[in-house]
């Protein structure tokens, strides 16, 4: 990753996912810039394995191919500024700043607007030495929040208006083109995950984190640097990598609010 990116975007009618689709370009050398967009994916993949469908042409569904060289600790941040570049984009288009869920999902008010999910492979041809191939895709709710058990929104129903989702991709590219620099320098990437901190909504909230083995409860009070969440329980802080993440309500006060 070194200069200026230059995009070269990819539409389709229907894809499997966009995901696995630009990884499988990365293999045979794509460069470092390429977007896939899908008007529908027949088998989207979500965090934590899960799936991710939405109605054709009711959603932005894009992945874009990175290769930065960075040290693996940092690596987590290429999620965060497409997850902060998406948020500008929601700003300029559609008048709607979201928040940041841990670790890189877009909110407003508690309710999921979009999804970010990275996938990497060191191994895939083309890049600088040292590179590592990073797709990163967004799943973003522009025309529907997505089915009632999801809890999502949708730029619709926060605006109460259609939203171009060309012109959000456009802002969404140019907010990226600009924030890309900022992985290539060590004070700017510590810019980017005060950011991060600054923006993320979970933090100060009493959440309830399932991870593989046991469930932690606490309150989130912090990011490390290589992106874990941590949490102050009882027995102390613990650092999570990675997990599903309830906020959990006072009670008397309604039912949990899903964070993920």
């Amino acid at each position: 990753m070194s200069g200026e990116v230059f995009w070269e975007v990819r539409h389709f009618a229907s894809l499997d996912s966009t995901n696995r689709y630009l990884l499988e370009e990365a293999r045979s050398g794509a460069p470092e810039g390429v977007v896939a967009v899908a008007e529908y994916q027949t088998a989207g993949r979500g965090r934590l394995g899960r799936s991710w469908e939405a109605p054709p042409g009711s959603s932005l569904l894009a992945s874009v191919l990175l290769r930065p060289v960075l040290p693996p600790v940092d690596l987590h941040l290429c999620p965060v500024v497409v997850a902060l570049a998406a948020a500008d984009a929601c700003g300029t288009v559609a008048g709607v700043v979201p928040g940041l869920k841990w670790p890189n999902d877009l909110v407003v008010g508690g309710r999921k607007l979009a999804g970010v999910l990275a996938e990497a492979d060191p191994g895939a041809a083309g890049g600088s030495p040292g590179s590592v191939a990073m797709v990163v895709g967004i799943g973003l709710n522009v025309e529907w929040p997505g089915p009632p058990e999801a809890e999502g929104t949708s730029l619709r129903e926060l605006t109460g208006r259609s939203v171009d989702r060309s012109e959000l991709l456009g802002e969404l590219l140019a907010a990226l083109g600009r924030r890309l620099p900022d992985l290539q320098d060590e004070q700017r990437r510590e810019r980017l995950l005060a950011e991060l901190v600054e923006r993320c909504v979970t933090l100060g909230q009493r959440v309830r984190v399932q991870v593989a083995t046991e469930t932690i409860e606490g309150t989130a009070t912090g990011i490390t640097d290589s992106g874990h969440l941590q949490v102050e329980t009882a027995g102390g802080v613990r650092e999570v990598a990675a997990g599903d993440v309830v906020l959990v309500r006072p009670p008397g006060t309604g039912p949990r609010e899903p964070l993920n």
